[in-house]
């Protein structure tokens, strides 16, 4: 029979248990090179049926992740999470593999380059060539939409904007899981998730933006932080974000600038939910939260019936 501390043991309390043994292995001593490898490891896998295929996107390393029938003429270009240092296609590919299974359809997943070796703007020059690179195979910029997670869906951002101001034809859509927006930290709920986030705190994240712009980087160069940019003619966002989150600001506060900016924004406040707690498919709400974001690409990329998550 199980104990009542064993009963009361939730999928997220285990999410968090999975995440603080990777970080009690980390020490001032610890290697970048380790923590990704670490990183990789804890999240290696694929869960769904989809076939996995290696593919060089321009000058950018990326993997193709294709179910069955999905349409040769439609893609989501992912960008993977971990605040610009550690992360990669390996530690996402569960993730990127689930939405690509639920939407069906193709999802191009890249390995952009990280920081400290490779500050910003190299993550974003990335993203650009990733992006020129599906356009320079016949598809049409109606037939990309974008999706990223934390570092990732700052990417989602950027990239678009990025786009927008050089004049180029614009993606379907973006979706965004818990993205890093403000790179200055300043959001009230740095203050008031504090306690409720079981990783991410103020000074982590400070951190973790000086190791991507450098000592001298400016955190509110809307290309870096892009709810400082300006967010009008952006295509339609899907904005997903967990309660418990010291992040949370960054995803509210950004939906409420891009509706203002005459954005079509739709924005999810997973309640009890913490930083991209769609990684772990052991909790419900990442599976419901996943069905929701493949509804949403679905629509923009005028894809037929959506299938059911796994």
């Amino acid at each position: 029979m199980d104990s009542a501390d064993d009963i009361a043991i939730t999928p997220v309390d285990r999410a968090i248990e999975r995440l603080r043994t990777i970080y009690r292995g980390w020490t001032r001593e610890t290697s970048v090179a380790q923590m990704r490898d670490d990183w990789d490891a804890a999240f290696a896998g694929c869960s769904v049926p989809v076939t996995c295929q290696p593919v060089s996107a321009g000058e950018v390393d990326g993997e193709w992740l294709v179910p069955t029938d999905a349409p040769h003429d439609k893609v989501i270009l992912y960008f993977h999470g971990g605040g610009f240092r550690i992360g990669s296609v390996a530690s996402h590919r569960d993730l990127a593999a689930r939405i690509a299974d639920a939407s069906g359809c193709r999802v191009l997943s890249i390995n952009y380059r990280l920081a400290p070796e490779h500050r910003f703007p190299a993550a974003l020059d990335d993203a650009l060539i990733a992006y020129r690179y599906l356009r320079e195979q016949g598809l049409h910029p109606a037939d990309i939409a974008f999706a990223g997670d934390s570092a990732g869906g700052n990417l989602v951002l950027c990239t678009v904007l990025a786009a927008r101001d050089r004049g180029l034809p614009l993606p379907a859509a973006g979706a965004l899981m818990s993205p890093w927006t403000d790179l200055t930290a300043s959001g009230a709920s740095y203050q008031s998730r504090a306690e409720a986030d079981p990783i991410h705190q103020r000074a982590m994240i400070l951190a973790l933006a000086r190791n991507y712009l450098g000592k001298d980087g400016d955190v509110s160069n809307p290309l870096a932080s892009p709810l400082y940019a300006d967010l009008s003619r952006l295509p339609p966002l899907l904005v997903q974000v967990g309660d418990r989150e010291t992040v949370r600001d960054d995803a509210t506060e950004l939906a409420a600038r891009a509706k203002a900016a005459g954005v079509d924004v739709k924005l999810q406040v997973w309640d009890g939910m913490i930083h991209v707690f769609q990684m772990f498919p052991e909790i419900p709400q990442a599976r419901e939260a996943i069905a929701s974001l493949a509804a949403f690409l679905r629509n923009h990329l005028h894809i037929g019936h959506q299938r059911a998550p796994q």
